[in-house]
Formats: C-alpha cells, sequence, structure tokens
C-alpha cells in the first residue's frame, strides 16, 4: 500500500488535527467586505467647535460693550460740539449759550459780550465744522471732554476749543472761539 517514503503518508489513524478555538467576530474597521462603513462619531468635533464659538462670542460681546461704553461717551462730546456750533453757525447764538454754557461759564462771560464776539467772527451757511481731536476722560463720576477743530467757511477759517465737564449732562466750560491765524 503505502511505501515509507511516500511524501503523502497518512499520519496514525487516531491523529486528528489540532483544533483552535473559534475567533471572536469583530467588525473590520471598514466593516465587511460589500458592506458600507459605519458612521463615525463626531461628538468630539462638536464639542471642540462649540467650545471654540463660545469663546468667540463672549470675545465679540466684550469688544461691543467696551466700543459702546468708550464709544458712547466720545458720540455724546462729538454730538454736543456739533449742536452748539450749528447753533453759533446759524445766529441762534443765544440759545446756544442758554442751552450749552456751564453756570460758572456763564458768571464769566456774559451773554451779550458772548453774542457780539460770535457776530464778528462773521460766520455764515457756508461754514462747516472739523474736529481734530477729542478727548473723553471719566475721573470719580465726572465725565469731561475736550474738543478741538476749525470752522471752515468760504474765505476764512476759525479755531475752535470746547471742554465740557458733568455727572449725568455736560455742560461748557471752556470755550474758545476766534479767527485762525
Amino acid at each position: 500500500m503505502t511505501s515509507p517514503q511516500d511524501p503523502y503518508q497518512q499520519g496514525p489513524a487516531d491523529y486528528t488535527p489540532q483544533q483552535f478555538p473559534p475567533l471572536p467576530q469583530q467588525p473590520a474597521p471598514f466593516g465587511l467586505p460589500g458592506e458600507p462603513p459605519r458612521p463615525r462619531s463626531r461628538r468630539k468635533l462638536w464639542i471642540v467647535l462649540g467650545s471654540i464659538g463660545g469663546v468667540l462670542l463672549l470675545v465679540i460681546l466684550g469688544v461691543v460693550i467696551l466700543v459702546n461704553v468708550v464709544g458712547s461717551a466720545t458720540n455724546q462730546a462729538r454730538g454736543l460740539a456739533d449742536d452748539f456750533t450749528r447753533k453759533v453757525i446759524a445766529g441762534d447764538t443765544s440759545r446756544a449759550y442758554d442751552e450749552y454754557l456751564d453756570p460758572a461759564l456763564q458768571k464769566q462771560l456774559s451773554k451779550e459780550a458772548f453774542i457780539s464776539g460770535v457776530k464778528t467772527l462773521e460766520m455764515d451757511s457756508s461754514c462747516q465744522p472739523a474736529y481734530n481731536n477729542l478727548e473723553v476722560a471719566t475721573e470719580n463720576g465726572m465725565k469731561s471732554a475736550e474738543v478741538v477743530g476749525q470752522i471752515s467757511c468760504t474765505g476764512k477759517k476759525v479755531d475752535l476749543a470746547y471742554r465740557f465737564e458733568g455727572k449725568d449732562q455736560l455742560r461748557m466750560t471752556n470755550i474758545k472761539l476766534r479767527p485762525a491765524a
């Protein structure tokens, strides 16, 4: 039957091949062949993006609040200077004196002297104000604003410098209106 040199010799009849325990059934990392891949969890991505978005929102909100706080005082000072200058240019000097000058400045500068001083500047409707410097400060609840600039009219210029002070309502405490040199 078989010769001892036969390479295909079968072993003893009682030999059984070694049995290995079955491998646990784990799906391949990309799924089984022919199956669509499983969707990946993006939870960490959304947490990171949400955190970054929250931080950016807080930064933007802080900048907006800061700009509004600083900007509102500056805008208030610019608005006061614009209103006062418009009234002076339009010839409504009596009303400008009553509404904007602080009582302490009114004691130093009479209404008649103010009105006659503005009339000597001979401003007309061609005059336009331009502010070169606008500084606003708050110290111990007292607000102050320095406004410096020029009123440009046809054929002439007028230097201006105003100082406003007050706690709630800013009033003019110093004024300079004179022909530019």
